[in-house]
C-alpha cells in the first residue's frame, strides 16, 4: 500500500485491494464507478499483468471503461457478456441491511444495469460511508433533458406523500452546463437528510414520468468490504455477519461467508 495515502485513501486502497481478490480466472466482472472502484480496476490490472488473471471487465461508465483500458483489462459491453459472475462497485451510503445510495459519480444508471444481471454484488467502501438510516447523502435521480422542470416539480411533489426529512430537489450542474451521464441526461439531487422507507421511495419516484431511474440499489448488494483508515478491512453480509482482518489480504479469493469454505 502506498505510504503517502491520507487516512481516507488508504481505506478505499484497503477495501479494493481485498474486494479484488474475490476475482478469479474466467469470470466476467462489473467494474465500477468511482475513487474507490480506481483503485479496484489498477488491482485487477495488477493481477492480470503479475498473475496472468484472465477476466472480462464490463466497466458502469466511460471513465472506469478507458482506466481498464489503460491497466490492460479485456473490456467488453454487458451485450457481449450477457451476464456477469460478479460486480465490485463503490457506493455513497450503505445501512445495515445493506441498502445503498449509488449515483455520487453520476453512474447510477449504468451502474444499476450492470448490478443486477451479476450473480454476485461487492461493494467497497470506507467505513465512513456507513449510515443508520440512508439519506444523509444527496440521492440522485436521472431524469430525461425533456421537460425536466417538470419532471423536477412531480418529484417534489411526490416527496410530500415519502417518509423523509427534507425535499429540495436540485438539479446537478457541471460548471455552468447541467451535467450529462453517459446516457445523455440529467440528474436530479433529492437532499432528503434522512429516508424512512427506502423500497417505498424507489418504487414511487421510478412511476414518474421523466424519471429513468434513482440511486437507492435495494436487495442488490452481497457483500461490503468496508476499509479503515489503518489498512485493515472488515467484510459484512446482509444478515450482520462481519469478519475483519488485520490487512487486506494479497492473492486470496473466495467467500469467507459462504457454506463450507
Amino acid at each position: 500500500m502506498p505510504e503517502t495515502l491520507s487516512p481516507i485513501e488508504r481505506a478505499k486502497h484497503a477495501a479494493a485491494w481485498r474486494a479484488a481478490a474475490f476475482v478469479e480466472s474466467g469470470m466476467r466482472v462489473g467494474l465500477g464507478t468511482g475513487s474507490t472502484a480506481a483503485w479496484m480496476v489498477r488491482r485487477l490490472g495488477e493481477r492480470v499483468a503479475e498473475e496472468g488473471l484472465q477476466i472480462v471487465g464490463v466497466p458502469t461508465s466511460s471513465r472506469t471503461a478507458d482506466l481498464a483500458r489503460q491497466v490492460g483489462l479485456t473490456v467488453a459491453s454487458l451485450d457481449e457478456a450477457k451476464w456477469l459472475d460478479l460486480t465490485i462497485d463503490g457506493a455513497d451510503e450503505f445501512d445495515g441491511a445493506l441498502n445503498l445510495v449509488k449515483g455520487g459519480g453520476g453512474a447510477l444508471l449504468q451502474e444499476k444495469i450492470v448490478a443486477t444481471a451479476s450473480d454476485r454484488m461487492i461493494v467497497i467502501a470506507d467505513a465512513a460511508k456507513e449510515v443508520s438510516a440512508l439519506g444523509s447523502f444527496p440521492l440522485p435521480v436521472e431524469v430525461v433533458p425533456f421537460g425536466w422542470q417538470t419532471t423536477k416539480a412531480l418529484v417534489v411533489e411526490t416527496l410530500v406523500n415519502m417518509d423523509v426529512l427534507g425535499r429540495e430537489a436540485t438539479l446537478r450542474m457541471n460548471d455552468d452546463v447541467p451535467y450529462v451521464t453517459d446516457e445523455g441526461n440529467y440528474i436530479l439531487d433529492l437532499n432528503l437528510l434522512r429516508i424512512g422507507n427506502a423500497r417505498q421511495l424507489s418504487l414511487v419516484v421510478n412511476q414518474i414520468p421523466g424519471v429513468v431511474e434513482n440511486g437507492l440499489f435495494i436487495d442488490v448488494c452481497d457483500m461490503v468490504v468496508i476499509g479503515h483508515g489503518d489498512g485493515s478491512v472488515t467484510l459484512r453480509d446482509p444478515s450482520g455477519t462481519a469478519a475483519h482482518s488485520a490487512a487486506p489480504i494479497e492473492g486470496e479469493s473466495g467467500n469467507i461467508f459462504a457454506e463450507g469454505d
